[in-house]
């Protein structure tokens, strides 16, 4: 990564013309090409197409990570979520540039951090640290990470907020054909406006480190000792609002571990969807930012969760309400389906709905979590669970029309589908609906890994029992 010493564009206006003339520039090239395309033979315009995707491609990631914030966020999502955002017969290579944007994108220069840094500590940076790389280690949407060492010798990762961030973000926030265009990304078939008020406060949260650095330390104190799962700790005493301070973690990113052997991969992924879908049982707490530049597989075999600014807490009855649901569905009862999921706040007449046609629209978005086999998770159910959602085309759009998406789950689907996309991209295999009913009823381990967690559990005092739905499965 090289520095950039641009400063972020901050007001609404410029941020949505950036954005748009990413798109519409882009269209206008294509159109020229594909006219041009006319008097050229079939290889030379297959050839000159190529190179119109990767110039925007590339433009793409340019601009949007230096816009940052939520608009860079959309292309984070857009890296790793198989959606029609992306023409498909070049999706893979906009996923691949767009996977910069996860760790990679432009980093701030280290004047521009310095002065960050000066203003958060009362002690100049020499002091306080052994060693401090001048150089990002990694930069995303909000912020960018150094590595340091301690004057102990501990290594350390410093995540340091982009001066001029906050603006931009809170001016994307106010932009609501932005706001609901992550928001579509995100969930579609939404409330719209109580969507977007629980979307802009999730996103803002992530501003404030010192509320990332207590989520953080939350979750390592779920996981501490932990056989397959790691969280790294806070360095209390040297965070700020605007810098968090972390354990540093050694161990290979995302594509590294899609390079794995199959079986590796597919080890990787379960311990994916342990964290992300079992901390709403063990911990009534979970991490809505699923994508995969927060995950970093350790020489251990454990894997490290990083990055808590997006979290989201669920209390005792909502939990109770969604196992509620599951329940009728593994019943087949499509009824008490429709029921539930108006006391989930999904619908809000139930009456106008078909209830066999939403018994098997939840199938279709979720089914690969509520069936009793293996099943394995590639790109076309990515995109056939996405679709049962988003498009309009789709055999359930009655239903859609009539569902809604409460606030208070907004950050529960961000996460499912970021999942679902991760373990798409593994072409992860397990059956996800035993190892759920660990979980949801108290089953016996599905898993090798199921075992050991039970055991981690049942040694900090959990008992197997179901805690959240007292009926029957």
């Amino acid at each position: 990564m090289t520095s950039d010493d641009r400063e972020i564009p901050k007001g609404r206006v410029r941020r949505t013309a950036q954005v748009g003339s990413v798109i519409g520039g882009q269209g206008a090239r294509y159109a020229g090409t594909r006219a041009a395309n006319v008097a050229r033979s079939k290889e030379h315009a297959a050839a000159q197409l190529d190179k119109r995707h990767l110039e925007a491609a590339e433009r793409m990631v340019d601009t949007l990570g230096t816009m940052k914030g939520a608009a860079m966020k959309i292309g984070q999502l857009a890296s790793f979520i198989d959606t029609d955002f992306l023409p498909e017969e070049y999706r893979e290579l906009y996923q691949d540039k767009l996977a910069d944007l996860r760790t990679s994108a432009p980093p701030m220069s280290w004047q521009q951090v310095k002065g960050v840094l000066e203003e958060e500590w009362e002690d100049p940076v020499e002091e306080l640290f052994e060693d401090f790389e001048h150089h990002a280690a990694a930069a995303a949407s909000i912020g960018q990470v150094h590595r340091a060492t301690l004057p102990d010798g501990r290594a350390v990762a410093v995540k340091i907020q982009y001066p001029g961030v906050a603006e931009a973000l809170r001016a994307d926030m106010q932009n609501a054909m932005m706001l609901m265009r992550l928001a579509k990304a995100i969930a579609p078939g939404l409330d719209a406006k109580a969507a977007a008020a629980e979307l802009k406060e999730r996103v803002l949260e992530e501003l404030d480190y010192e509320y990332e650095a207590q989520n953080q330390r939350a979750f390592a104190r779920g996981y501490r000792g932990h056989p397959f799962i790691h969280v790294p700790d806070v360095i209390t005493r040297l965070s700020r609002g605007r810098v968090l301070v972390t354990e540093w973690i050694d161990g290979v990113g995302f594509d590294e571990v899609k390079a794995l052997p199959q079986s590796k991969r597919d080890r990787f992924a379960e311990i994916v969807f342990r964290f992300c879908f079992g901390s709403i049982y063990h911990l009534q707490h979970f991490n809505a930012d699923a994508h995969p530049g927060n995950y970093v597989l350790m020489e251990d075999g454990k894997v490290a969760f990083l990055d808590f600014g997006m979290t989201k807490h669920l209390d005792k009855e909502q939990i109770e309400l969604e196992i509620a649901a599951l329940e009728a569905v593994f019943a087949a009862d499509p009824e008490r389906l429709r029921v539930a999921l108006h006391d989930l706040g999904f619908l809000n007449n139930p009456r106008k709905v078909d209830a066999e046609k939403l018994m098997a629209h939840v199938l279709a978005v979720g089914g690969w979590y509520m069936q009793d086999r293996e099943i394995t998770i590639d790109s076309s159910l990515v995109m056939e669970s996405i679709a049962a959602v988003s498009d309009p085309r789709s055999e359930f759009f009655d239903v859609l029309r009539r569902e809604n998406v409460p606030a208070n789950e907004l950050m529960g689907r961000r996460m499912e589908v970021g999942v679902l996309a991760v373990l798409g991209q593994l072409s992860a295999t397990r059956n996800w609906y035993a190892i759920g009913r660990e979980w949801w009823f108290a089953d016996e381990p599905a898993t090798e890994l199921g075992h050991q967690e039970r055991a981690y559990f049942e040694s900090r005092g959990e008992r197997r029992v179901r805690r959240f739905s007292a009926r029957e499965g």
